[in-house]
Formats: C-alpha cells, sequence, structure tokens
C-alpha cells in the first residue's frame, strides 16, 4: 500500500510539474505573439486614442505612446506616401500602420509577413475604429504600401447611407 501511495505522489507530482511548465511556456509564447506597438499622434486628438483603446482591446500591446507636435517629420521618417497620410502613425513588428485601420487587418496583414512597409487608412473616415460617430459610417479602402511608394488596395469597407 505504501508503494502504492509512493508511486501515486510521484506520477501526481510529474503531473503538476508539466502544466506548470506548459502554463509558463504559454506565457512565454503569449508575449512572444503579442504585437507591440508604438504610436505618435497629436497631444490634441482624442481619435487617436480610440484607436490605441481598439487594438489594446484586441489583444496589442502599447509599448510607446508619443505625443508630438511634428507628426509630419514621423512620416517623412517612415516614408509614408504622402496620400497615405492621418492623424497617427504605429509601428507594429517593424511595419508602419497609419491611421485608423481595424486591428483585424493589421493581425492579417502581420500573420502574412508581407514585403510591404506596411499599411494605411487615409483621412479620418467616420465609422472607422476611434472615429465612430453613431450610426454613421464612410466606406473606406485600407491601402498597403511599398519601400518604393506603390500603393494597393488591402481591404475595402462598403456602407449605404439611406
Amino acid at each position: 500500500m505504501r508503494k502504492l501511495l509512493l508511486s501515486f505522489l510521484l506520477v501526481m507530482m510529474i503531473v503538476m510539474g508539466l502544466i506548470t511548465v506548459t502554463n509558463a511556456s504559454s506565457a512565454i509564447a503569449e508575449t512572444l505573439v503579442t504585437p507591440q506597438v508604438k504610436v505618435y499622434r497629436s497631444p490634441s486628438c482624442s481619435c487617436c486614442g480610440n484607436w490605441l483603446d481598439h487594438i489594446q482591446k484586441q489583444g496589442f500591446n502599447i509599448q510607446a505612446d508619443i505625443k508630438t507636435d511634428d507628426i509630419d517629420a514621423i512620416k517623412e521618417k517612415y516614408n509614408l506616401p504622402p496620400e497615405l497620410a492621418s492623424c497617427h502613425t504605429a509601428i507594429i513588428d517593424g511595419y508602419v500602420m497609419e491611421g485608423h485601420i481595424p486591428a483585424d487587418d493589421i493581425k492579417r496583414f502581420l500573420q502574412q509577413t508581407p514585403q510591404l512597409a506596411g499599411l494605411a487608412v487615409p483621412g479620418m473616415p467616420v465609422g472607422s475604429p476611434g472615429m465612430e460617430l453613431g450610426n454613421e459610417k464612410d466606406s473606406f479602402t485600407v491601402m498597403a504600401f511599398n519601400r518604393k511608394g506603390e500603393i494597393q488596395a488591402f481591404k475595402k469597407y462598403k456602407y449605404y447611407h439611406p
């Protein structure tokens, strides 16, 4: 009986050890795959904060929230095509993410690990994440761009107003 009890305790200790290792591994893996976000924005823009809330709720980690009065210099530094400009610029896993891009589009883009520079939602379309205004929604297109400044549509959002 004593031998059986010792065997049972040994098995339980091994199982508990495996559970602890598995939990630790999961926590480490989650940390490694959680996209880190560095965002540059105007100190007076509230919609940028709303967009940050949106992506945080979708699992992104805000590493730095840098408020600057010279946002154009940031856009130039990261070679953002001027026609794609919006109110904030984020850097996620080395990619440039400009404006009010839906978090799901960023996730899909990052999973593809494309040979592109980033994504952008030009301007500030009503209804995009951070730009919600009741039931109003403008149609908009998430644009992808490469390091040469070439632009293509990534995803279109079509909304019809009665």
